[in-house]
């Protein structure tokens, strides 16, 4: 990377940094229990609008995965989220009614809140659709990872989207709160992935799954980015360019290839594709509020009149991390 091309970045970082200072007065505190946060503890940060079925199993499976404290900014929801939230111990709730595509889909927000609030600490990043699994999950706590991380002098852990869907009809099994995602929606893409490296951030570009396969088979280059970058050892200078997809500084972004192998990574299963999907796709196509004019929604309109049952001869059904690991969508890396 040339010299111009680095102190391009550091500027754009530097905006990046003033922007989410500026956002801040975008969110007011409903419940700020900050204070209860310890040295060493591990973060998690969310920006959620009408999730108030998906929440409580959410919020069990990483209190069970050992994250220690939520973080979560709330875009206008009227399903009783909030109230369920703000009654959490171990949550610290702000309301905005801002735009959530002015804050650069609430990238600003969270990019805030981490800084004020993250320093030092590792931090995960995720939707309520979204489940960490990493190398030995089933037996070691995120703790565990995080530890050898810090010992192996590694401060950011990549993980894939994976998108899951269930056999049959989208709508076919109501899903109810507190319920595993994962009952319903238990199959996924084993292929069809393309990979491109973006030089200029230094991170992979992932696109494929049954996302492309479905709603973009004539524009695959439109289909949404599968690569994700969750989980930070945060610095109060550092910054989520765009979604978790990317960071600055751009070292952060190095999060596969090292001499003599590969670094180990993880998978967010992305539970998107329950009974709950066509109502959430209408209202967020209407809200006009996401990335690109909407596009990713425009897609899934055109098509989920017709229900589409994305699951193909191809499909193969989820077991544990270590399927993951043998078809190629994550690694262990050096980690025994």
């Amino acid at each position: 990377m040339g010299v111009w091309t680095a102190y391009r970045l550091r500027l754009r970082r530097k905006r990046f940094l003033i922007r989410a200072f500026r956002k801040r007065r975008e969110l007011r505190p409903i419940a700020n229990r900050t204070s209860a946060i310890k040295p060493g503890d591990i973060l998690l940060f969310c920006t959620q609008r009408n999730e108030a079925v998906r929440l409580p199993y959410f919020l069990q499976y990483y209190r069970d995965m050992g994250v220690n404290h939520f973080l979560i900014v709330d875009n206008d929801s009227d399903d009783g989220s909030v109230s369920y939230l703000q009654d959490q111990p171990d949550v610290s709730l702000w309301h905005t009614r801002a735009s959530y595509k002015r804050s650069r889909f609430g990238v600003d927000w969270l990019n805030h809140l981490q800084r004020r609030y993250g320093h030092g600490h590792w931090t995960l990043v995720v939707d309520p659709d979204e489940f960490l699994v990493y190398p030995f999950c089933d037996t070691r706590p995120l703790r565990a990872l995080t530890d050898w991380l810090d010992a192996s002098s590694i401060k950011s852990f990549s993980s894939m989207l994976l998108d899951m869907y269930p056999k049959g009809r989208i709508d076919q099994q109501p899903y109810r709160a507190g319920q595993d995602p994962l009952e319903i929606a238990n199959w996924f893409d084993s292929g069809n992935y393309a990979i491109e490296r973006n030089w200029k951030f230094g991170n992979l570009w992932i696109q494929g799954g049954p996302r492309q396969r479905v709603f973009f088979p004539e524009a695959p280059e439109k289909a949404p980015a599968l690569n994700k970058i969750p989980l930070v050892k945060w610095d109060r200078k550092y910054v989520y360019a765009s979604s978790t997809h990317m960071l600055l500084p751009r070292g952060l972004n190095s999060v596969y290839d090292e001499w003599g192998g590969e670094k180990a990574s993880g998978v967010l299963l992305h539970t998107k594709f329950l009974d709950t999907f066509n109502a959430k796709a209408q209202e967020e196509l209407a809200r006009k509020q996401h990335y690109a004019a909407s596009v990713e929604y425009k897609a899934y309109a055109a098509t989920l009149d017709e229900n589409p049952d994305l699951w193909c001869k191809w499909s193969e059904k989820y077991i544990n991390w270590r399927q993951l690991e043998i078809l190629g969508l994550m690694s262990k890396g050096n980690w025994a």
